[in-house]
């Protein structure tokens, strides 16, 4: 595998998922000098605290340097200057660079000025591959396998860029059922629902969550997003249409794993934390290794 960017799960093959999981399985817990002498850009245009704090815990924990842009009003961008002239300039002071931005397609318009190894740590309402790995490596650690799961996922599907990622990955698996739950005006694009379908992956599309939790043995929940909203009234009206409570969670099987990207708002209560079925603390904790392992990997291809 010669990578050396990461833009997007479209492209990632199940042979560079398996490796990357097992990268992060042999990082977890270390530090490493295999970064050391290399400078990290951390670029966050959009508010974010796992995915920037685990990034820079990773470059940290590998022995990298690191320059931040932790809010884009700190910024020449405040001025009116361009994502391009920002990047042409960011990669002369760095080594490698990662960059959150509220715009769709920013980190491909980002990779056509630097070379340089390159992650997306979200763009807008498309793509968010470190999260989508950090959760296939999540699924893998709880339950052993991906292969033959229910998942079930759970809130927005229009404007999930988590929910987005991770089907890219998911059709290289053999799942056994994919289960959207959503209110009607956040259902799943279609493009996505043609993928499973090529995929030859079964799955539905309903508004009532427990009737379908016997089910499952992943149930991802996700935030209702205000910030991807025009229209603050029809966020208002949607907020709140799930809520995993721990009479909810009992309706699955014992073995069931809940999942969140974080942060939550309302949609898990607080009485849900302490069950064994609750992973998504040792999710966002997984983060640090997965990132651990991309950064490690795609600077050792790009600075060999």
């Amino acid at each position: 595998m010669q990578r050396t960017q990461l833009i997007t799960t479209a492209d990632l093959t199940r042979e560079e998922v398996d490796f990357f999981i097992k990268e992060a399985e042999a990082l977890r817990g270390k530090k490493t000098d295999d970064l050391k002498g290399l400078t990290c850009a951390s670029l966050f245009f959009e508010p974010s605290t796992r995915t920037r704090l685990s990034f820079e815990s990773a470059a940290l924990n590998l022995g990298a340097s690191l320059i931040t842009v932790a809010n884009a009003s700190s910024t020449s961008m405040k001025k009116g200057e361009t994502l391009t002239d920002t990047i042409r300039v960011i990669e002369k002071y760095a080594d490698i660079l990662f960059m959150r931005h509220p715009k769709e397609g920013a980190a491909a318009e980002a990779i056509r000025e630097t070379k340089k190894p390159f992650l997306n740590a979200g763009d807008g309402a498309n793509q968010h591959p470190t999260q989508a790995l950090l959760d296939m490596y999540t699924i893998q650690r709880e339950m052993g396998t991906i292969d033959g799961l229910t998942i079930g996922f759970v809130g927005d599907m229009k404007f999930g860029r988590t929910v987005h990622s991770i089907l890219y990955l998911l059709r290289h698996y053999k799942v056994k059922k994919i289960i959207f739950i959503t209110p009607g005006q956040l259902k799943i694009p279609n493009n996505y629902l043609k993928m499973l379908e090529d995929a030859g992956i079964e799955y539905l599309e309903d508004s009532e969550l427990n009737k379908y939790v016997p089910e499952m043995d992943i149930l991802y929940m996700t935030r209702i997003q205000q910030e991807r909203f025009e229209n603050l009234e029809e966020y208002y009206f949607l907020k709140g249409s799930y809520i995993l409570t721990s009479d909810v969670v009992r309706l699955g099987k014992p073995e069931m794993k809940v999942m969140h990207p974080l942060p939550r708002i309302d949609e898990i209560t607080a009485e849900v934390d302490g069950m064994p079925n609750a992973a998504y603390y040792r999710e966002a904790e997984n983060g640090v290794y997965m990132r651990m392992a991309l950064l490690k990997t795609l600077a050792k291809n790009y600075y060999k």
